[in-house]
């Protein structure tokens, strides 16, 4: 028995849903996936995560065994110890690739932050150096830095990689973990939705975490009565700007 490749489950996994009656779009709707998950296994550009096995073969009605040899086979017919071991390399291989795919992302955004941390010190230092003081940029931009730092530093370091599975079971529209709670209406929080959350508030947080200074810093100097007029409304629009891509993603991902 060989390890089937991408494009064997795919073959399979297109003919079972056939066989079922179901489109692509049923299918992902019952994993709380999305319909481009589903085209991505039958086309053999990637392969489910091993949690989606169980639940997806109960759909297709066929056996975890049976996904994994991308066949039918006869319940009546012994597995040999080689066939075995091929089935159990290839679930051990399925979850290493999660596990490396999960310690590559959080990396990546241990990168991303760490730069932005270092481009926000030299912004200050700037500052300080053309006359700013600690207070001036305390009451202009300390919210706004402080609470993107809280959100990147907890998105980059303590941020559950997966979701409980009550949250692909039921419609949740809240995240908690511990005294950090994220409530988005129309938002369902999943684990298909969960990684892309993770990515883009990430993001934002690092990014506005180092824009939201430089912005400060041009306008208070091209026309400082603008910022004093306007600071409320930035603030409030810097904000909002880190819970916009977390809705975009999260409803695209659903």
């Amino acid at each position: 028995m060989q390890a089937i490749s991408n494009e064997e489950f795919g073959q399979f996994l297109t003919k079972r849903r056939k066989e079922k009656g179901l489109t692509q779009k049923q299918l992902a709707e019952q994993l709380y996936l999305s319909d481009k998950a589903v085209s991505k296994w039958e086309r053999g550009l990637s392969f489910p995560d091993i949690s989606l096995l169980i639940p997806l073969a109960k759909i297709l009605e066929v056996t975890t065994t049976e996904l994994l040899c991308g066949k039918r086979m006869d319940s009546s017919m012994p597995f040999t110890a080689q066939e075995v071991e091929t089935l159990m390399k290839k679930t051990i291989s399925l979850s290493k690739e999660d596990r490396e795919r999960i310690r590559y992302a959080r990396q990546r955004r241990k990168l991303i932050f760490f730069s932005c941390v270092l481009i926000l010190c030299f912004e200050t230092i700037m500052m300080f150096l053309l006359g700013h003081t600690k207070v001036d940029l305390f009451n202009n931009i300390g919210v706004v830095v402080v609470l993107m730092f809280i959100f990147g530093t907890y998105f980059t370091f303590f941020a559950k990689e997966t979701l409980p599975a009550y949250y692909d079971e039921n419609k949740i529209s809240f995240y908690s973990d511990g005294i950090f709670r994220i409530n988005v209406a129309g938002v369902r929080f999943n684990n298909s939705n969960w990684s892309h959350i993770l990515e883009v508030v990430h993001l934002s947080a690092s990014g506005i975490m180092v824009a939201f200074p430089l912005l400060y810093f041009l306008i208070s100097y091209l026309n400082p009565i603008l910022w004093e007029n306007g600071k409320l409304v930035f603030t409030f629009c810097a904000v909002f700007l880190l819970f916009i891509p977390l809705y975009i993603a999260g409803k695209k991902y659903e």
